[in-house]
C-alpha cells in the first residue's frame, strides 16, 4: 500500500477513535449532572452506565465479523453517525427512561469502531510501524476523552445547559461520520470486504478457535480475564470519581472535573506503562500498576479535596495505562487473518466488564457509601494480578 493511503487510514481511524471515545467518556461527566437534574441515585447511575456498556460490549464482539462482511469504513461511518444521533436525542431527554434510551443508542454506535479501526491499521501497517501506528491510535482516543470531558465540565461551569452541550456533541459525531466517509471513499483497503476462510484454510465448519483465529485458547482466556477485571475498575473509578468529590462537599461544577483529571493522567499512562512492559516484562509491569491503582484509590478517599484532586492524574496514569500492557498482546494470540475478531473479543469483554463495574460499585455506594465503593475497586484492582501470572506464561510461549 502506498504511504498516502496508509496515512489516510491512520488519521481517519484516529479521528473516529477520538470522537467515539470522547462521546463515551462524556457520559462520566454527564451522569452526575443528570443525577442531580433528574433525581437519580447511585444504583440507577450504575445501571444506566452498565446497560450502555452491555449494549456496546455485546455488539463489539459481533463487530469483528461484521467488519469482514461489510467493510471497515462502512462500520466506522455507521458507528459515528449512530453515536452522534444518540447525543442529538439527549438534547430532548426529560426523564430517566429517555436518558437510558439515548445511552443505549450511543452504546450501539460506539460498538462499531475499536475492532474495525484496529484491524484496518494492523493491515495497513503489516509490513512495518504497526505498534507505533496502534499507539498513535490509542493516544487519539485518550485525547478525545480529555477534550470532550473537559469541554463539558467547562460548559456546565459556565452555566450552559447540558441539553445544549449534548446537542453539540451529537453534531460532532455526525460530522465525523461524513468526514470518514468522504476521505476514505477511494481507499481500497478501507472499503474492501474481507472474506476469510480460517487460520488454516478451513471453512466455517471448523472449530471455534479456528473460526475466531485464536492460536492459544488458554492464553487468550487469561488475557480476557485480566482485561475484564482491569476494565471493571476503570469504569467504576471514572463513573464515581465525581461522586467521591461530591461526597467531600465539592460543588457539582468542580466535582465533574474529577473524571477529567483521571483522563489527563491516562494520556501519559499509555506511554509510561507501555515502556514499563518493554523494560520489565508484562507481568511485573501489570502487577506494579495494579498495586499502585489500589493504593491511590484508597488514598483519594482519605485525602482532603485538594490533595485528592492532585492524586487523580497519578491514578489515571496507572488506572488507564494498564491497557498498553494488555491490549497490545492481542496479536500474540490471534492469527493475522482474524485480528479484527481478536480485538472484537477483547474490546467486547472490556465493554461487558463495564456493566459489572458501575452497577456493582453503585449498589455498594448506595448501601455503604461512596468511600466503601472505592475500597472495593482497590481490592478488584489488586485481584487482577492473579490471572496475570497465567498471561505471562502464555505470552512467553506465544512469543517463542
Amino acid at each position: 500500500m502506498i504511504e498516502p493511503q496508509r496515512k489516510l487510514i491512520l488519521w481517519m481511524s484516529c479521528l473516529a477513535h477520538a470522537v467515539q471515545d470522547g462521546l463515551t467518556a462524556a457520559v462520566y461527566v454527564l451522569l452526575p449532572v443528570l443525577a442531580q437534574a433528574l433525581g437519580l441515585n447511585l444504583t440507577e447511575v450504575g445501571l444506566f452506565k452498565g446497560l450502555k456498556s452491555l449494549t456496546q460490549g455485546l455488539l463489539e464482539i459481533a463487530s469483528g465479523v461484521a467488519s469482514e462482511r461489510y467493510g471497515d469504513r462502512a462500520l466506522l461511518v455507521f458507528g459515528l453517525a449512530l453515536s452522534g444521533s444518540g447525543y442529538l436525542l439527549f438534547s430532548l431527554a426529560d426523564s430517566g427512561i429517555a436518558v437510558l434510551a439515548c445511552l443505549v443508542v450511543v452504546g450501539v454506535g460506539t460498538a462499531f469502531q475499536h475492532a474495525p479501526s484496529s484491524a484496518l491499521i494492523s493491515r495497513a501497517y503489516a509490513s512495518s510501524g504497526r505498534r507505533g501506528a496502534l499507539g498513535l491510535y490509542n493516544s487519539a482516543g485518550d485525547a478525545g476523552k480529555l477534550i470532550f470531558t473537559t469541554s463539558f465540565s467547562l460548559a456546565v461551569g459556565a452555566g450552559l445547559a447540558w441539553h445544549t452541550a449534548t446537542f453539540a456533541y451529537g453534531l460532532a459525531g455526525v460530522l465525523a461520520a461524513l468526514t470518514v466517509f468522504v476521505v476514505l471513499r477511494n481507499t481500497a483497503l478501507a472499503t474492501a470486504v474481507h472474506h476469510n476462510t480460517g487460520v488454516d484454510g478451513a471453512n466455517s465448519s471448523g472449530e471455534q478457535a479456528t473460526k475466531w483465529g485464536v492460536l492459544d485458547r488458554n492464553g487468550f482466556m487469561a488475557l480476557l480475564a485480566v482485561v475484564f477485571l482491569d476494565s471493571m475498575v476503570q469504569a467504576g473509578a471514572l463513573t464515581f470519581a465525581a461522586f467521591l468529590m461530591l461526597d467531600k462537599g465539592e460543588p457539582l461544577y468542580i466535582a465533574t472535573f474529577a473524571a477529567t483529571a483521571i483522563l489527563i493522567g491516562g494520556i501519559f499512562g499509555k506511554a509510561i506503562c507501555g515502556f514499563m512492559a518493554d523494560k520489565f516484562g508484562p507481568r511485573t509491569a501489570f502487577a506494579v500498576v495494579q498495586v499502585l491503582t489500589g493504593v491511590l484509590l484508597v488514598a483519594a478517599v482519605f485525602a482532603p479535596s485538594l490533595v485528592a484532586y492532585l492524586l487523580l492524574p497519578f491514578l489515571g496514569v496507572v488506572l488507564q495505562g494498564s491497557t498498553s500492557i494488555t491490549y497490545s498482546m492481542v496479536n500474540d494470540f490471534v492469527h493475522p487473518d482474524r485480528v479484527a475478531r481478536g480485538f472484537a473479543l477483547i474490546y467486547g469483554g472490556s465493554g461487558l466488564s463495564s456493566v459489572a463495574g458501575p452497577l456493582s460499585f453503585g449498589l455498594i455506594g448506595d448501601a455503604y457509601g461512596v468511600p466503601t465503593a472505592m475500597f472495593a475497586m482497590a481490592v478488584i484492582a489488586v485481584a487482577a494480578i492473579i490471572p496475570c501470572w497465567r498471561l505471562r506464561v502464555m505470552a512467553h510461549k506465544a512469543a517463542a
